[in-house]
């Protein structure tokens, strides 16, 4: 089961003040991301059910998957997202030398530059802290969240995935999504939802 809340505390996002966790808000606007695509069998269906609404988001590519589907990559940005790094094989940080980790994040970074706008989300949400200021000192924005819908995790159900986001998310909040398969049963149920039910009160989705 999750180990860490759906809500991120504050006093995780007062420990790492560098990092991005939320944007402030005056109106009642929502930042909805996607990691680990693009992926043919969820990334496009993603792109139609936002565009119903209206909705930009952002999209934290994995590199290699770049490679594979160039063609869902340019449509994602073709549909006006903007576009983030993920790594080129999803490393997890805390399990990789810092060199090995910033080489990989670079490499991705050829394959999506130039759409990323400097934004980058460690996998797993897990990165050491030398990683951290190398990638921020190469001008690199590192973008965590303020609520994680948990649609990748199998023990949780569609119900309990649409209350994470609806439950937390307010003006300002940074949504974690994945268009990706092991996702897909979770996030297909939860993120129609979620855009009727915020857009109903007024929000706007934006990217980054």
């Amino acid at each position: 089961m999750p180990v860490f809340p759906a809500k991120t505390p504050k006093l995780i996002q007062r420990l790492f003040p560098k990092y991005i966790w939320k944007k402030a808000s005056l109106d009642k606007t929502l930042y909805l991301t996607f990691d680990d695509g693009p992926t043919p069998e969820i990334t496009q269906w993603t792109l139609d059910i936002l565009a119903q609404y209206n909705a930009k988001a952002t999209f934290f590519c994995i590199g290699e998957n770049v490679t594979k589907y160039p063609d869902i990559f340019k449509a994602i940005a073709k549909a006006g997202h903007v576009i983030g790094n993920h790594t080129f094989n999803h490393l997890k940080g805390w399990q990789t030398n810092t060199e090995q980790y910033i080489n990989n994040t670079l490499k991705a970074q050829q394959v999506i530059a130039p759409s990323t706008n400097g934004l980058f989300r460690p996998p797993f949400g897990k990165i050491k802290r030398s990683q951290a200021k190398q990638l921020l000192s190469k001008g690199y924005k590192i973008v965590m969240w303020s609520v994680l819908s948990y649609d990748w995790e199998v023990k949780v159900s569609q119900e309990k995935c649409l209350n994470n986001v609806i439950n937390n998310a307010s003006p300002g909040s940074i949504v974690v999504f994945h268009d990706s398969i092991k996702a897909s049963r979770n996030m297909q149920y939860t993120l129609p939802k979620v855009l009727e039910y915020y857009s109903k009160k007024g929000y706007l989705f934006k990217s980054l």
